[in-house]
């Protein structure tokens, strides 16, 4: 059986062509598209299919948005997704739609060593749950639960709980995000929205100055963020400002992949995945994250006996999906 799976997101579409013969990470053919170049999935779809010359039967693809009776929109794309009409104009059955951190959730139980720098080592229970907290454009979680012969996954829309403020820097940044935003959920800190809403409140509260050579290039940029992250984690000139920033997106994402591990009871692990995890890396590793973590009162020992890793490898969402559409599981 020969799988189509894909990860769909607003800037590109990663897709591959799996076999059961060959497994989840080795693809017999890959490719990435321009997402905006596109008017819809079925024409990026039949574009790759046409140049593979590969007998495909089913598809899976990871979106980025909800997926709610069979459909999906993504996220900064113009895109409705059905799977019905998706089965009729590919020509393959079945499709199925995942939100993608369900994907990437599917893609976890298979991951190597080689995938993985862990953070707190902890003790994993046999057959435990395990969390997925994936900050890159915006937050996703999800999680995974053993249900006696395989583990499951499960979505959520985690990362829109509400921001709670751990110190009194923290409750600060609450009170000048809610000026700007009727809501202000964990999305809008612990994300690539999100680094840039620090950056604010601190620049604006006086923390720290603003480089004049940094307003500068952020007033040119596209993307703040790698302009932060680059300043924040300069080994011999880091900026005071940037700094902080990523300091304290460092404890935020930490106490909420605290939260998440409390609510689901994740004693098998915790996983970082998302694009930013693997690019602060020397951030996460420096005792911050694990801290804000660990600090839950009463609980604190629990944590501390859950292992906590960062996924690197930067395909999990494509190889989750490839998993899921070739009914793999672990």
């Amino acid at each position: 059986m020969m799988l189509l799976a894909g990860d769909i997101g607003g800037t590109k579409t990663n897709l591959a062509v799996f076999s059961t013969e060959a497994g989840p990470r080795a693809p017999l053919a890959e490719a990435s598209f321009p997402s905006r170049e596109y008017p819809s999935l079925e024409e990026v779809a039949r574009e790759f299919l046409s140049q593979v010359d590969l007998q495909v039967e089913r598809a899976t693809f990871g979106v980025s948005g909800p997926v709610v009776g069979g459909q999906a929109t993504i996220t900064n794309l113009p895109w409705v997704m059905q799977e019905t009409q998706l089965e009729e104009d590919l020509n393959l059955a079945p499709v199925r739609l995942l939100n993608d951190l369900e994907a990437i959730a599917n893609g976890v139980p298979f991951l190597e060593p080689s995938d993985l720098r862990t953070l707190n080592e902890g003790q994993a229970a046999p057959e435990g749950a395990l969390a997925v907290i994936a900050p890159g454009t915006g937050l996703g979680e999800a999680f995974l639960t053993w249900d006696g012969t395989r583990y499951q996954a499960h979505a959520s829309e985690g990362g829109h709980t509400s921001f709670a403020p751990l110190d009194a820097l923290e409750v600060e940044l609450l009170r000048f995000l809610q000026g700007r935003y009727d809501h202000v959920s964990y999305e809008r800190v612990c994300s690539g929205l999100g680094l840039p809403n620090i950056y604010a409140f601190l620049r604006d509260s006086g923390y720290a100055k603003e480089p004049a050579w940094l307003a500068d290039k952020l007033a040119a940029a596209d993307d703040p963020n790698p302009l932060i992250v680059s300043a924040a984690l300069d080994e011999e000139n880091p900026c005071r400002l940037c700094a902080a920033t990523l300091d304290t997106f460092v404890s935020i994402l930490g106490a909420e992949a605290g939260n998440l591990a409390l609510k689901v009871l994740a004693t098998g692990g915790v996983y970082l995945g998302g694009g930013i995890p693997p690019r602060i890396l020397p951030a996460l590793q420096k005792g911050e994250f694990m801290d804000a973590f660990w600090r839950k009162g009463r609980m604190s020992g629990l944590l501390a006996r859950i292992p906590v890793h960062v996924v690197l490898n930067p395909k999990v969402a494509l190889l989750g999906a490839a998993c899921h559409g070739l009914g793999m599981s672990r």
